[in-house]
């Protein structure tokens, strides 16, 4: 079956007992059991079920199913952001005197927990040039237990060659980890390229119009687990299920992530018609990136898709496209703002892949808790804009960007 069909056909474990097509919103905190013996079963993991929606909940798994049968992965834990994806998981791997090898060309959000958050556990945080095979490798020594990158990194659009990562991962026994917001599962397949845990925001592409706020961690099955030794104790009794067991018994659900009901339900139906969606925005993106790389007024523009991009041949090779997000550079902040302030269309706002087109100044925004020479090492400028693009008709955001360009 193809993406649709599974995300309209998975089969929940349990028949809902009046017939309904869609598993309903458990909106509830405990669940009760006949006897003393079923809820004690239940509590240590001898049968399954559900005791209390901060571990996990009916409407939460149906969601975590789903997303599992799509990606044919080990398994998959929904939280309540993406950001509450990323600092699960390395809570759950990490111990300290450890470190890891990122970049610093970052979402800036997962960039300030690398920064003001893990460190204060005694994390080293190693930052490469993630592009570098050289600059991974000579990094590397006993202590490290994870490379960490986005597949596209925001707002700069960096794509690393993810194959030369994985090879590098699987020659030291790294775990590599992505966060594939910008290509979620339906534009990139991150099993096929070896990548072990694959990280996103599902208020993204997976929402559907920005709707709710939501994470998933997927378990690709991909890294062998006995051979991780902070779990060897959930490997024991878990197997290959190791790192989904420690997040769920243990760092998950003392940390209290958990996904709303009323959310999951939310991220269900979007899964529904994300590559609707999605497919879409391809050719909305496609035809923006090249109307303002021909406009007179743009001094750049920042899409992976033009040929005379640096990372053109990578994005062909990983993506069925590389995401919803270009950038293009004005002359200055004050033009930046002036086109900003009168688009009539495109809104001003922040959030990836919603139905609407959305645009924002990074450097400005997003990274505007850092100094002026911090920005400038993770390549922003002032009159750098970012465009999300959403499913509106093209030649209705064309004529918008065309009226806002004029004026500046």
């Amino acid at each position: 079956m193809k993406y649709t069909t599974k995300a309209l056909h998975t089969k929940y474990p349990k028949s809902d007992i009046y017939g309904s097509l869609r598993v309903p919103i458990y909106q509830n905190a405990a669940f009760e059991y006949e006897t003393a013996q079923e809820l004690e079963d239940v509590f240590t993991g001898k049968k399954a079920g559900h005791t209390y929606s901060r571990a996990s909940n009916p409407t939460v798994e149906e969601l975590e199913n789903k997303v599992k049968h799509i990606t044919d992965s080990q398994g998959v834990v929904a939280t309540s952001s993406g950001m509450a994806a990323i600092s699960n998981t390395f809570f759950a791997l990490l111990k300290s005197g450890d470190n890891i090898i990122t970049t610093n060309k970052l979402f800036g959000h997962t960039l300030s927990f690398f920064q003001n958050t893990l460190v204060d556990f005694g994390i080293d945080v190693r930052y490469v040039d993630i592009t570098s095979q050289d600059c991974v490798e000579a990094n590397i020594d006993e202590k490290t237990k994870i490379i960490f990158f986005e597949t596209i990194s925001n707002p700069e659009l960096i794509i690393p060659d993810i194959n030369a990562l994985s090879q590098i991962a699987k020659k030291h026994n790294i775990v590599l980890i992505a966060d594939t917001t910008m290509t979620p599962f339906y534009l990139f397949d991150s099993k096929k390229y070896g990548i072990d845990i694959d990280l996103l925001s599902a208020t993204k592409y997976i929402s559907g119009g920005g709707t709710v706020v939501g994470g998933l961690i997927i378990d690709n099955g991909t890294f062998e687990w006995s051979k991780y030794p902070h779990l060897n104790k959930f490997y024991d009794k878990f197997g290959q299920n190791a790192f989904i067991a420690k997040l769920k018994k243990q760092t998950f659900r003392n940390i209290g992530s958990s996904l709303s009901p009323q959310s999951a339900y939310m991220l269900s139906l979007g899964l529904e018609t994300l590559a609707l969606r999605a497919d879409r925005t391809k050719e909305n993106i496609r035809e923006l990136a090249y109307f303002l790389y021909d406009h007179k007024k743009v001094k750049s523009v920042n899409y992976p898709l033009l040929k005379e991009n640096h990372y053109y041949d990578l994005a062909k090779e990983y993506f069925l496209f590389p995401g919803s997000i270009l950038t293009f550079d004005l002359e200055d902040k004050a033009q930046a703002y002036g086109l900003m302030d009168r688009l009539k269309l495109v809104r001003r706002s922040t959030n990836i892949q919603d139905n609407k087109s959305l645009i924002i100044a990074p450097y400005h925004t997003i990274y505007s808790e850092y100094t002026a020479e911090q920005k400038q090492s993770f390549g922003l400028r002032e009159g750098t804009l970012r465009l999300s693009v959403g499913i509106e008709d093209i030649s209705d955001l064309i004529e918008d960007l065309t009226q806002a360009l004029k004026e500046i």
